[in-house]
């Protein structure tokens, strides 16, 4: 088959990814293997390829090298076998979810990762869910604990967790608003948010204003403003937010977040993703209800994944990038 090739870590997309014909996965009696149809890109995607901070490797991706073929995640697709232990799924099955080798023609996949495709999305807009979407349910629903009526501000909002934030968000009956650069304003109040801040006009942190919950997705504003912005007992949940440190990566503003917590009216916490079968099943029954849909930015067949990566990293992206296998 035809797969994303990766032997060694490095930064740059370009000089450590490649297409390359390998041998299909072999699955085992508890998994499932998926022609995979689409895949998507998202910020993990470079954490996984580059190594970097130094403990991605050490949460199970590889210590010197790569452990996987290659760094993608998200998937949709077609089973096109079961193991011998798997009741759930059938051949000809469409599906979507997480494995750990996605830009490739077929994938070995855990049947806790997998749930069946949402019945209105295409393959491309299903493989934009998963990672992305089970961040921002997470955030929304079991770290914000956003309730209906609630003010929630969300920075970061033009990204792929983003989209999905705002829309779920709103979902949950919150008043919503969004922080978002110049040229992503339109895309973001066309997600359903109730106010967009255009970040280099405004400062969502002056004073003036005070959420409920604040989701920063993609901000790197110190904690003494989020906190200015953040009601006596609201709740702020930092997902993203990076640096270039090697060791750290911007994980030191999260990390003080959660020591001043415990001293202090606010709530103030990060956390890492669950990648479950329960919550993609969560969210195919927002995307089935018409409550969330996907925001895809651009495409790129298999042999541009680099491309697709360099764009995301160089910021430009809105919404989600989708690989068409």
């Amino acid at each position: 088959m035809k797969s994303i090739v990766q032997e060694r870590y490095g930064p740059s997309p370009e000089n450590v990814l490649r297409l390359a014909e390998i041998d299909k996965p072999t699955i085992g009696r508890d998994e499932v293997l998926v022609r995979v149809h689409a895949a998507s890109v998202d910020r993990g995607t470079w954490h996984i390829m580059s190594g970097l901070p130094y403990p991605v490797r050490a949460a199970g991706f590889g210590l010197r090298r790569p452990k996987y073929p290659n760094p993608g995640r998200s998937f949709a697709g077609t089973v096109e076998a079961v193991g011998g232990d798997v009741t759930g799924f059938k051949p000809g099955d469409e599906v979507f979810g997480i494995c750990d080798a996605s830009f490739a023609q077929y994938a070995r996949v855990r049947t806790d990762m997998l749930a069946p495709k949402p019945a209105d999305l295409s393959f491309g807009q299903a493989a934009a869910v998963p990672v992305s979407g089970l961040t921002a349910i997470q955030a929304v629903r079991d770290q914000g604990q956003v309730r209906a009526g609630q003010r929630v501000l969300i920075v970061g909002a033009s990204g792929g967790v983003g989209t999905f934030a705002v829309q779920i968000a709103k979902a949950y009956g919150a008043e919503v608003t969004a922080v978002c650069s110049t040229s992503k304003v339109e895309a973001v109040r066309a997600l359903g948010a109730d106010h967009v801040i255009d970040y280099t006009r405004a400062d969502f942190a002056d004073g003036h204003h005070r959420y409920d919950v604040i989701l920063d997705i993609g901000g790197n504003r110190r904690l003494s403003q989020l906190r200015r912005a953040l009601t006596p007992t609201g709740r702020l949940v930092i997902v993203g937010g990076e640096t270039d440190g090697r060791w750290l990566g911007g994980t030191d503003r999260q990390l003080r977040a959660l020591a001043l917590s415990p001293f202090i009216g606010q709530k103030l916490g990060t956390f890492i993703s669950s990648e479950n079968a329960e919550d993609l099943e969560a969210l195919r029954e927002l995307i089935e209800s018409g409550k969330v849909s996907p925001a895809i930015d651009r495409t790129y067949p298999l042999d541009e994944v680099a491309a697709a990566i360099r764009y995301m990293v160089e910021g430009r992206t809105c919404g989600k990038l989708v690989i068409t296998i």
